[in-house]
């Protein structure tokens, strides 16, 4: 690519000041097109000049007239004093030529200056790095435009004003992070996260860590200081390079020589290959140098490679012949079979066993499902817990073996993985199978013969399911006075919310009793800080998820809710207007007890006092549509059915504030 360079040859005139608005011997910013500059009225006479002092960028018309020697007034600089004259722009002594002036006429209706048409454009290595992220399919930034990452901005704002990009300027940037991160588990596609040097990149850091403990893939874009001051300590300057060492695949500052398109799809790469944090750290002068004749943008073609790893046939014949001896097999499936469930689906309809998820694979096999066991672990339901204690294999598709998930260890296991580190991470299995998930099933099946010995235990799964059903009747009746227990209000989500729901849960007793109460259906989509278990998550990530819903295929016009605790949603609760400013079309259903219940729960399993768990909330309602959104307030269970109903046809951000009762989990 040359350099792209455009010389001005017209003059655009803009209204900056009405007359009489600025009184004489007096300055002020002013905006002009798209420069901002500072308008003089001095002696009777106005002027206009570059607002940005060369000395550091102070800005000139926030300063003041101020008398010097000899009857001599200058425009004194408010940050270091440096001056200039009022007229002619020019500086009393050799630092400088003085600034650059512009035309300026009055006219009956205000005062104008003139603007050339055609401003000098360079194409900049940012305008190279952001067509390289676009043209490997980043669709989404998330993030927040400051002072050290203004060149990258522009760059940004070229791409979407080219219907290449969008994006969503959040609040905090680490709602940024968390809705990238979440838009990376649902779809496998990483999105990208924007923040300044120093305090907007260390917020990015929580959902960055997320994104990483989950595997799902993010690209962090973040300013930095000039590399001019870099080492002793300039304003906002941090290591950023070691900050985010820790977390990041691949963590990498742009320099002025550097291979820049090279750098962002290396990025890229590594963060769709290894499913994790790829970082770029700009320095504020490295973005906007102008690119050399030979900079052309980068993109995946011949860059990356398939998924589909076979397993090693002895290997899967060892497992075959496990599965057709056995009498009761279960099958446990974790959150990375997520792309393999119609596969594994088949073989559990061939073997009639159940199938069981750990809770961040929760809705990979819908509940609706006959051979559906529910969630196991902490969060989890009786019928898995059964099936488990009971079964005489266990076949482990992309599942971690997490504490809080509870798989036996003592039981004979098949574990398969695409990630040869997870397996037998733990503890030993009988049979470790590296391979991609989806094949090694097919090879299951294909390999399988006709007679296998396991029971068909459907209508074992159905008798539990009507004990389980039962019992979460009964909790649904439970009153203290104190509020909505949590079994009525998933029992009213899980028949109202749509068969392909994204959902995207946050941390607390909220999250523990949508796993054991909530029955996901047909495709419907379970988003939650996993490993990380961040509270506050929720709301983000339901952006991240309608991000998704507006140019992900797969996901295109799928309706998003949200659900948390009031300790969670108070963390990024800001956030609404974000969600209100881009009409995004969310459901949030909060619970609110004015407390943080599983704190409380674990103060007083460990006999210690309850101390400091309890919170001073607004009406979130009335938060809700102070923001511009729907909000609606429900304290009694006859009226939760129809506020959910309103709230999801509301065409736009929505809260259902649910008092709910701390006790009743």
């Amino acid at each position: 690519m040359t350099e792209d360079t455009a010389l001005a040859t017209v003059t655009e005139w803009h209204k900056v000041a009405e007359i009489g608005e600025l009184g004489d011997d007096r300055i002020k910013t002013v905006s002009a097109g798209v420069r901002t500059l500072c308008l003089v009225h001095y002696q009777g006479q106005y002027t206009a000049m570059e607002n940005r002092c060369p000395h550091q960028g102070g800005p000139l018309g926030e300063g003041s007239i101020e008398p010097g020697v000899e009857d001599k007034c200058w425009i004194r600089c408010p940050w270091h004093g440096w001056d200039f004259d009022p007229l002619t722009g020019k500086s009393p002594g050799a630092h400088e030529d003085g600034q650059e002036m512009f035309p300026v006429e009055k006219k009956e209706d205000g005062i104008y200056v003139g603007i050339s048409k055609n401003i000098e454009t360079v194409t900049t290595v940012s305008d190279i790095m952001a067509k390289t992220m676009t043209n490997w399919g980043v669709k989404y930034v998330f993030g927040i435009v400051g002072h050290s990452n203004l060149g990258l901005a522009e760059a940004l704002r070229k791409e979407e004003a080219a219907g290449r990009l969008s994006f969503i300027g959040v609040r905090h940037e680490g709602a940024a992070a968390f809705a990238a991160s979440a838009y990376g588990k649902l779809t496998g596609r990483p999105a990208a996260c924007l923040g300044i040097a120093g305090p907007g990149a260390t917020n990015l850091l929580t959902g960055l860590w997320d994104a990483k403990v989950d595997r799902a893939p993010i690209l962090a874009l973040t300013g930095q200081v000039n590399t001019q001051v870099l080492g002793p300590g300039a304003f906002q300057e941090i290591d950023l390079s070691s900050a985010f060492a820790p977390v990041s695949v691949f963590n990498q500052t742009v320099l002025n020589n550097s291979n820049h398109a090279e750098l962002m799809s290396l990025a890229l790469k590594n963060a769709i290959v290894h499913r994790d944090v790829a970082n770029l750290i700009f320095p504020d002068e490295v973005q906007v140098i102008p690119a050399s004749a030979s900079d052309t943008p980068g993109n995946p073609d011949g860059r990356v490679s398939s998924q589909k790893v076979s397993a090693d046939s002895k290997v899967v014949d060892q497992a075959v012949e496990r599965i057709k001896n056995a009498t009761r097999p279960l099958i446990i499936v974790g959150y990375g079979a997520r792309d393999s469930m119609g596969d594994i689906t088949r073989l559990a309809e061939r073997l009639r066993c159940p199938v069981v998820t750990t809770f961040k694979a929760k809705g990979q096999m819908p509940d609706s499902h006959e051979l559906a066991a529910g969630v196991l672990g902490r969060s989890g339901t009786p019928i898995a817990s059964w099936f488990m204690n009971g079964c005489d294999l266990q076949v482990v598709f992309g599942a971690s073996f997490s504490n809080h998930t509870g798989i036996e260890k003592k039981k004979p296991t098949i574990q398969i993985d695409f990630d040869r580190m997870a397996l037998g991470k733990f503890h030993a299995v009988e049979v470790p199978l590296w391979g991609e998930i989806g094949l090694t099933v097919n090879e299951f099946m294909q390999k399988l013969p006709q007679e296998i010995g396991c029971l068909d235990q459907t209508a074992e799964l159905n008798e539990r399911w009507q004990l389980w059903r039962s019992e979460k009747s009964s909790r649904t009746q439970d009153d203290r006075g104190d509020g909505i227990n949590a079994a009525a209000v998933f029992e009213i989500m899980s028949e109202l919310l749509p068969e392909n729901a994204v959902i995207a849960v946050d941390v607390g007793n909220n999250t523990y009793s949508f796993g054991r109460y909530f029955e996901t259906k047909s495709s419907q989509r379970v988003l939650m800080s996993g490993y990380l278990g961040s509270i506050g998550f929720s709301f983000p990530a339901a952006m991240g998820a309608w991000a998704a819903t507006q140019c992900e295929e797969d996901y295109t016009g799928r309706p998003v809710f949200s659900v948390s605790g009031d300790g969670g949603f108070g963390q990024y609760l800001a956030d609404f207007t974000t969600a209100v400013k881009y009409n995004m079309n969310i459901t949030h259903v909060l619970l609110n007890n004015s407390e943080l219940g599983k704190i409380s729960k674990e103060q007083m399993a460990g006999n210690w006092e309850v101390w400091q768990t309890s919170l001073h909330n607004p009406s979130f309602a009335e938060f809700a549509e102070i923001c511009g959104g729907k909000g609606i307030k429900v304290t009694d269970k006859e009226s939760l059915r129809e506020a959910i109903i309103e709230a999801s046809n509301y065409p736009g951000p929505s809260i259902v504030e649910v008092i709910s009762d701390v006790q009743l989990v």
